[in-house]
């Protein structure tokens, strides 16, 4: 499946950074590519200048809002990232048709982190214009829900979240959401954890991307899982997630002998453990797994084992799947999507804070027009809210 990437903001940005690295990575191993272009879109000319596997020239690297900005980003008002997405839009429309490539698309996947401004209020704005301009591709959306600390320190960001989630579900096909603390590392170093929290939401689409893109028969899957399944089973609220395990390096050792199939339950339970946002699978009506290894190391019994261990999680979910031998001897590797989420408790969670934000805005507003009697000088005056 091929992708045209869109990172929306500072978070965005970096995350279609990581994916435009992933294709370099698939093109080297395997001579292909799974993504047909990668733009970064931003308000700050710091951040765009930050990037590294996103081409430096204006139609990859887009600012948008300078003369409101100065290229200085909106400080974290996402109202004014979607106002400025609608008034630059053109900009990232104009860029996406001269993607050289763009035929060869299969669907749009647009990135933001949901706390911030620009890529928060811009992502939704930016997923319409598209859908309106290539009506015949899906648009997808990633949003990375922020960490637990700026939940506490920056209540604003409750209210970009709640907007943000509830904009891009309204807008995009299918909404892939990540939780940036699921892979906070404690001891790491401030810089050091966000780029392996990059790499890790990056992670679980590759094999996914580049199973049904393989051209060498020798890797071509028994059950190809291509773009088709991958659309069909992408709707709503969406969750990701990646587990392998290893065989033990005796070759003698009894472990060794038909285990196969439990290691490949062992990577699957990794797998729906890890997901980028906690979910119970039995609230996903689609789903999908990716089993990856070496082609000796997989079997029927081993398939058949994974497809029923996943609908007895996801009893209500059509489940689609398919066997990708492109892996390391002695390693089984399983990516789950669980997808059309009924019931998505984190998301829920973010509404019902943001509404609270609402209201207890509006009380301290009006707090503040009692305490200075303005409430009766202007009682009479007439509104158009």
């Amino acid at each position: 499946m091929k992708l045209l990437v869109i990172g929306c903001g500072q978070c965005g940005g970096r995350l279609a950074d990581e994916f435009a690295y992933m294709n370099k990575r698939a093109k080297a191993q395997g001579g292909f590519e799974v993504l047909t272009n990668t733009i970064a879109v931003n308000t700050d000319v710091a951040d765009l200048s930050g990037l590294q596997n996103i081409r430096s020239d204006y139609q990859h690297r887009i600012l948008i809002g300078t003369k409101r900005t100065g290229g200085h980003g909106v400080g974290k008002l996402n109202e004014i990232g979607a106002d400025l997405a609608r008034a630059d839009g053109d900009k990232v429309i104009e860029a996406v048709r001269q993607t050289p490539r763009l035929a060869e698309t299969d669907a749009f996947l647009l990135i933001a982190g949901a706390a911030g401004g620009t890529g928060s209020g811009s992502i939704s704005v930016l997923t319409q214009l598209i859908k309106e301009r290539f009506m015949d591709k899906p648009v997808y959306n990633m949003i990375v829900l922020p960490f637990r600390y700026e939940e506490a320190t920056e209540e604003r960001s409750i209210f970009n979240v709640g907007t943000c989630l509830k904009s891009a579900y309204m807008a995009a096909d299918a909404v892939f959401l990540v939780d940036n603390q699921r892979y906070l590392k404690k001891d790491a170093s401030l810089q050091q954890n966000l780029a392996r929290i990059n790499r890790m939401v990056v992670k679980p689409f590759f094999n996914v991307l580049c199973a049904g893109e393989e051209t060498n028969p020798k890797y071509i899957g028994s059950k190809v899982l291509d773009g088709g399944d991958i659309i069909q089973t992408l709707s709503g609220w969406t969750v990701i997630g990646y587990g392998s395990s290893r065989a033990n390096n005796d070759k003698m050792h009894f472990l060794n002998r038909n285990n196969e199939t439990q290691r490949g339950v062992q990577a699957m339970d990794q797998a729906l453990a890890d997901l980028s946002v906690k979910a119970d699978p039995n609230e996903a009506r689609k789903a999908l797994y990716l089993l990856t290894g070496n082609a000796k190391d997989m079997n029927m019994d081993l398939i058949n084992d994974l497809s029923s261990t996943l609908k007895s999680m996801a009893t209500e979910a059509v489940i689609r799947s398919g066997d990708y031998p492109r892996g390391t001897n002695g390693v089984l590797e399983v990516t789950v999507i669980l997808s059309e989420l009924t019931n998505s408790r984190k998301v829920i969670d973010y509404f019902s804070r943001t509404i609270e934000y609402i209201n207890r805005a509006k009380h301290i507003q009006m707090a503040a027009m009692d305490q200075y009697g303005m409430t009766e000088s202007f009682g009479d005056i007439p509104s158009f809210l």
